[in-house]
């Protein structure tokens, strides 16, 4: 019995720290968010299509990102430009090819044809209490790439960060490691491939280093409550 106080001591203790362990690891959006993948309407949106083969900018669907907090979804009569019946062809494709693309864009068309949108389903979601303006940090030189991933290889857009005020802040406290020159923001692969697979101290873009990105900014990024929360 003398020694029962102490093994109670230890093994409480050790259930206090792997509670602790568990909820820190399991509890977070880093575990439960990363990785979500909801299904979209109709035959969905392959962006490893449209921006990776077929190397069309962010900014053809997201018009606004550039000059709106919100990065918004194309409107159906973007989708419908290229895809209207006949309009688009797959060059050198077979009959049976050229049918299943028209059988997975079809709800393009009859969205257009009774005038209603097409509910894309938002897979990137800041909580209502926090603000993320897309254009201050579109036009500070935040690539698309630090948040979303390598859009251009996803088949289907998949949530690649945890989006946590942890995870904001460490970009905000370490700028030079995260800013890509301005004229570079859309071109994931070069983002990736050129500007973040070198060391921070042996990056350069015409003759700009990451300290002078930084410096071009017209403050330091904000890492105070007020900052995200008003």
């Amino acid at each position: 019995m003398n020694a029962l106080p102490t093994v109670l001591f230890f093994v409480v203790n050790t259930a206090v720290v792997c509670v602790i362990a568990g909820l820190w690891y399991y509890a977070t959006p880093k575990f439960w968010e990363v990785g979500y993948m909801p299904t979209q309407p109709g035959g969905g949106f392959n962006h490893q299509i449209h921006a990776g083969q077929l190397g069309m900018d962010c900014r053809y669907c997201h018009t606004n990102v550039e000059t709106s907090w919100h990065a918004n979804v194309p409107a159906v009569k973007t989708c419908y430009g290229c895809h209207a019946e006949g309009k688009l062809k797959i060059a050198g494709g077979s009959d049976a090819a050229s049918d299943l693309h028209r059988s997975k864009t079809q709800f393009i068309r009859d969205a257009y044809e009774a005038d209603k949108s097409i509910e894309w389903r938002n897979v990137h979601v800041v909580p209502d209490y926090a603000n993320f303006p897309h254009n201050a940090h579109v036009n500070a030189g935040v690539s698309c790439y630090s948040c979303h991933g390598q859009i251009e290889g996803m088949p289907v857009v998949a949530q690649a960060e945890p989006l946590s005020m942890g995870w904001c802040l460490d970009c905000h406290r370490n700028a030079e490691e995260n800013l890509v020159p301005k004229d570079k923001v859309t071109d994931l692969w070069w983002v990736e491939n050129e500007w973040f697979a070198k060391p921070v101290e042996e990056r350069q873009h015409e003759g700009k280093t990451p300290e002078q990105l930084r410096a071009m900014l017209m403050r330091d990024p904000p890492d105070h409550c007020s900052a995200c929360h008003f």
